[in-house]
Protein backbone atom coordinates (compact mmCIF):
# COMPACT_ATOMS: atom_id res chain seq x y z
CA UNK A 1 0.00 0.00 0.00
CA UNK A 2 1.32 3.17 -0.88
CA UNK A 3 2.84 5.61 2.43
CA UNK A 4 1.49 9.53 2.95
CA UNK A 5 3.31 11.27 5.16
CA UNK A 6 1.40 13.96 6.78
CA UNK A 7 3.77 16.77 8.53
CA UNK A 8 2.07 18.85 10.60
CA UNK A 9 2.09 20.12 13.80
CA UNK A 10 -2.13 20.83 14.14
CA UNK A 11 -3.49 17.49 15.19
CA UNK A 12 -6.71 17.98 13.63
CA UNK A 13 -5.28 18.99 10.30
CA UNK A 14 -3.49 15.29 10.10
CA UNK A 15 -6.14 13.81 11.77
CA UNK A 16 -8.41 15.04 9.22
CA UNK A 17 -6.13 14.60 6.22
CA UNK A 18 -5.67 11.00 7.44
CA UNK A 19 -9.28 9.87 8.07
CA UNK A 20 -9.73 11.79 4.21
CA UNK A 21 -6.91 9.30 2.66
CA UNK A 22 -6.48 6.31 5.37
CA UNK A 23 -8.71 4.18 3.39
CA UNK A 24 -6.94 3.68 0.18
CA UNK A 25 -2.97 4.46 1.98
CA UNK A 26 -0.94 3.63 4.21
CA UNK A 27 -0.48 6.91 6.44
CA UNK A 28 2.57 8.01 8.50
CA UNK A 29 2.04 10.98 10.60
CA UNK A 30 4.79 13.41 12.14
CA UNK A 31 4.44 16.89 14.24
CA UNK A 32 7.58 18.56 13.25
CA UNK A 33 10.06 18.70 10.38
CA UNK A 34 12.90 16.80 12.45
CA UNK A 35 11.22 13.58 13.37
CA UNK A 36 9.79 13.50 9.22
CA UNK A 37 13.16 13.62 7.67
CA UNK A 38 13.73 10.48 10.01
CA UNK A 39 10.51 8.92 8.71
CA UNK A 40 11.00 10.01 5.35
CA UNK A 41 14.60 8.21 5.37
CA UNK A 42 13.27 5.44 7.40
CA UNK A 43 10.12 4.81 5.71
CA UNK A 44 10.64 6.44 1.95
CA UNK A 45 6.69 7.23 1.42
CA UNK A 46 5.69 8.17 -2.14
CA UNK A 47 3.79 11.22 -1.05
CA UNK A 48 4.98 14.08 2.12
CA UNK A 49 1.91 16.42 2.90
CA UNK A 50 4.30 19.02 4.30
CA UNK A 51 3.15 22.16 6.69
CA UNK A 52 5.58 25.03 6.28
CA UNK A 53 5.21 26.24 9.54
CA UNK A 54 6.38 24.32 12.29
CA UNK A 55 7.82 24.42 16.07
CA UNK A 56 11.18 23.38 16.44
CA UNK A 57 14.92 23.14 14.05
CA UNK A 58 13.07 22.75 10.69
CA UNK A 59 10.39 24.39 9.12
CA UNK A 60 9.03 23.36 6.24
CA UNK A 61 10.63 24.62 3.92
CA UNK A 62 13.72 23.55 5.57
CA UNK A 63 12.22 19.97 5.02
CA UNK A 64 11.41 20.32 1.65
CA UNK A 65 14.89 21.84 0.54
CA UNK A 66 16.12 18.27 2.54
CA UNK A 67 14.14 16.10 0.57
CA UNK A 68 14.26 17.51 -2.65
CA UNK A 69 18.55 18.10 -2.29
CA UNK A 70 18.75 14.29 -1.64
CA UNK A 71 18.57 11.91 -4.41
CA UNK A 72 17.13 8.85 -2.75
CA UNK A 73 14.47 11.51 -1.99
CA UNK A 74 14.06 13.62 -4.35
CA UNK A 75 11.23 11.75 -6.40
CA UNK A 76 9.32 11.88 -3.40
CA UNK A 77 5.83 13.97 -3.74
CA UNK A 78 5.81 17.00 -1.87
CA UNK A 79 2.28 19.01 -1.29
CA UNK A 80 2.55 22.01 0.84
CA UNK A 81 -0.36 22.57 2.92
CA UNK A 82 -0.20 25.98 5.02
CA UNK A 83 -1.71 28.74 5.87
CA UNK A 84 0.75 31.39 4.39
CA UNK A 85 -1.27 31.81 1.36
CA UNK A 86 0.27 34.77 -0.69
CA UNK A 87 1.39 34.54 -3.87
CA UNK A 88 4.84 34.67 -3.03
CA UNK A 89 4.78 31.39 -0.89
CA UNK A 90 3.81 29.72 -2.85
CA UNK A 91 6.34 30.38 -5.88
CA UNK A 92 9.25 30.11 -3.28
CA UNK A 93 8.04 26.74 -2.86
CA UNK A 94 7.67 25.94 -6.25
CA UNK A 95 10.95 26.97 -6.57
CA UNK A 96 12.19 24.68 -3.95
CA UNK A 97 10.75 21.78 -5.78
CA UNK A 98 7.07 21.64 -4.34
CA UNK A 99 4.84 19.78 -6.24
CA UNK A 100 1.74 21.24 -5.34
CA UNK A 101 0.64 23.91 -2.69
CA UNK A 102 -3.01 23.89 -0.76
CA UNK A 103 -3.52 26.88 1.38
CA UNK A 104 -5.38 26.09 4.46
CA UNK A 105 -8.90 25.96 5.06
CA UNK A 106 -8.22 23.25 2.07
CA UNK A 107 -10.24 20.69 0.48
CA UNK A 108 -9.34 17.09 1.40
CA UNK A 109 -11.20 15.98 -1.62
CA UNK A 110 -8.86 18.27 -3.93
CA UNK A 111 -5.42 16.56 -2.07
CA UNK A 112 -6.64 13.00 -2.37
CA UNK A 113 -7.59 14.29 -6.06
CA UNK A 114 -3.86 15.34 -6.05
CA UNK A 115 -2.32 12.31 -4.91
CA UNK A 116 -4.57 9.68 -6.97
CA UNK A 117 -2.90 11.99 -10.30
CA UNK A 118 0.76 11.45 -9.04
CA UNK A 119 0.65 8.19 -8.24
CA UNK A 120 -1.09 6.88 -11.16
Amino acid sequence: MTQILIVDDQPDIRRLLSISLGKNYEILESQDGVTALEMIKQHRPKVVLLDVMMPGELNGLQVLDAIKSDPQMRQTFVAMVTARGQEADSKDASARGADAYFVKPFSPMQVASWIREQIA
